[in-house]
């Protein structure tokens, strides 16, 4: 369910192709990432406005993305620390049905 970092701070890895799509490839989670990508740290509400959406869903959203790693908190702030994202994932089919 979270995305963990393996041994490189910049990776983050899934346990299901699932799991990435519920955190982070959600079209609404995906404008969030794309919103924040490059540009530091912003309150909940600053990112709600930017965003153009209610602050109730995009604070259930940040919590998500919050409790997966995938953003973080920087005092009363929320960043993004990185300025793009690429997606390496493999689909193969599992025998043991």
């Amino acid at each position: 369910m979270t995305g963990k970092q393996p041994d490189d701070p910049f990776v983050f890895s899934f346990s299901s192709i699932e799991d990435l799509a519920r955190v982070m490839l959600a079209p609404n989670r995906l404008t969030i990432i794309n919103t924040m990508a490059g540009a530091g740290a912003i309150t909940i509400r600053e990112l709600s406005r930017r965003v153009q959406r209610d602050f109730k869903s995009v604070y259930r959203d940040v919590q998500t993305m919050l409790n997966a790693g995938i953003i973080e908190h920087e005092g009363s702030k929320i960043i993004f620390p990185f300025d793009a994202v690429h997606f390496d994932f493999r689909i193969e089919h599992n025998s043991a049905a």
